[in-house]
């Protein structure tokens, strides 16, 4: 006998069709195509390499590219270094009323937006602000240190803005963790180390992959962080993409260098699986 249709579900995965449809398959297809668009001397439009050549033709651009890929690896494992034992106080070591009053503050960033938390790095991280008064008045420093505009402060900034995406993955991994597993691996003399190297990392591996791979996706396609906090002594590609769209208005050209880094972030993203020997479908759930 043959199930009914579910109508409901059809009805429902309209929108998300449309969503995926229209806002990502639709606006990937455009920039893929037009990045082969190029204008010769004619001002005709003809099919061409030439966008992506021009890439590869000028240092400033793959310097930039590079630089950006392996600041974004290292910003997220930065994340996955300062919020891991976090998670796993807020998960297996206080009370829950305790560790849902904890995440509820963790959330305040995402209340604030993340342009008015620049701003107020901005004001933490001056020559004249806080950070820097408060080491002169203990009488550490004598003249302030220039942390502003640099790439310590966009790190600063790329890192605390992306924490909180890789937090909540990793609950998610530790509160499914059975605790008798630890107390078990413990009775038998095993030592702390061990019970987190061969028990808690490997259970949480899926949790860490994820919220990985979010941080790695948020970090690389950051363009307000890198802008206000790096300033011009730091290069971000994404600088490099804005550009071409609204200051030189070469969008083919744009398109080119927005799709180079689609493809660079999903290859690193593949590889990072294939390493850890983590599946997209067991990340995703």
């Amino acid at each position: 006998m043959k199930k009914p249709i579910n109508s409901t579900f059809y009805l429902l995965m309209v929108p998300v069709l449309l969503w995926l449809l229209l806002l990502i398959v639709v606006p990937h297809l455009d920039m893929f195509f037009r990045s082969f668009r190029f204008e010769n001397d004619d001002g005709l439009m003809v099919f061409s390499l030439n966008n992506y050549l021009s890439f590869f033709e000028d240092q400033i651009y793959w310097l930039t590219f590079v630089q950006t890929a392996l600041y974004s690896i290292g910003i997220t494992f930065l994340a996955f270094v300062v919020t891991f034992p976090v998670a796993f106080y807020l998960t297996k070591v206080i009370a829950k009323k305790y560790s849902s009053f904890m995440v509820l503050l963790l959330l305040i960033p995402i209340w604030i937006g993340e342009l008015v938390t620049i701003y107020g790095w901005m004001i933490l991280l001056s020559d004249n602000g806080v950070i820097n008064n408060f080491l002169i008045q203990i009488g550490l420093i004598d003249t302030p240190i220039v942390m502003l505009y640099t790439n310590f402060s966009m790190t600063i900034g790329l890192l605390y803005m992306s924490m909180l995406f890789m937090i909540i993955p990793m609950m998610s991994a530790l509160e499914s963790l059975d605790d008798s597993l630890i107390e078990a691996a413990s009775d038998l003399g095993a030592s702390k180390w061990t019970i987190f190297r061969q028990i808690i990392i490997p259970y949480t591996t899926p949790g860490i992959a994820s919220g990985g791979i979010i941080v790695f996706m948020l970090v690389i396609g950051d363009y307000v962080a890198p802008n206000i906090l790096g300033g011009k002594s730091s290069l971000w590609f994404t600088e490099q993409i804005y550009n071409k769209f609204l200051a030189t208005f070469n969008w083919n050209e744009g398109a080119a260098f927005g799709f180079l880094l689609l493809l660079l972030s999903s290859a690193i993203i593949w590889l990072a699986l294939r390493i850890t020997g983590q599946k997209l479908e067991r990340v995703g759930s």
